[in-house]
Formats: C-alpha cells, structure tokens, sequence
C-alpha cells in the first residue's frame, strides 16, 4: 500500500510532520480539526511538501526521520535546496570542528 510522508504550515509558522495513505483525506481532517493535536490548536493548516512512497511504513520511517530534523534543514529539503541540506545535516560538535582543521 502506498504511503505520503507530509510537512503542513501551520497558522501559527510551526511546522507539521506526518505521514498517511491517503494525502487528500488526510489533510481535510487536519483542517478540520481532527487530526493531530498541534495541527488542532494551529488551524488553518497548508500543505506545503509531501514524498510519495511504494509502501506506508517506507513514509512512516521517513516521517520520524524528518522529525527529527531542525527547521533550517526542512526548510532546505523543502526548497530543493541540496547543498544547504547536505550543510545542515553535517555534524556541529566540537569534535567536527577539530578534525576539518
């Protein structure tokens, strides 16, 4: 079964991650309230990236990774913007920092 892993807009400028079977039956349900409890308390919402899938739990796995991410990077992925994904994915600890030199 095919899967959609999604990011909204919501009103309040947060971003929401989720993933689903059907994208159109999904989001009118956001909208209208029933969906996640961020998206409920940040009405209205806007669809403004989605991946397709060959399978749910592919876009389910892509759903937590992309949690998981700060904004700049999905605002990156969401932009098309590659090299500034690849940026924002690069690790930022001390240790990096030592070992570029």
């Amino acid at each position: 079964m095919k899967g959609y892993t999604y990011i909204l807009l919501c009103s309040d400028g947060s971003y929401y991650t989720g993933s689903t079977i059907d994208l159109d039956t999904r989001l009118q349900q956001h909208q209208a309230g029933e969906g996640a409890n961020h998206t409920r308390k940040h009405l209205p919402v806007k669809l403004i990236y989605y991946e397709e899938y060959p399978r749910i739990d592919e876009a389910f796995f892509r759903e937590k990774q992309i949690q998981g991410w700060s904004r700049k990077k999905k605002e990156a992925l969401m932009n098309g913007w590659d090299e500034e994904l690849k940026k924002a994915a690069e690790c930022m600890n001390e240790s990096h920092y030592k070992n570029k030199k």
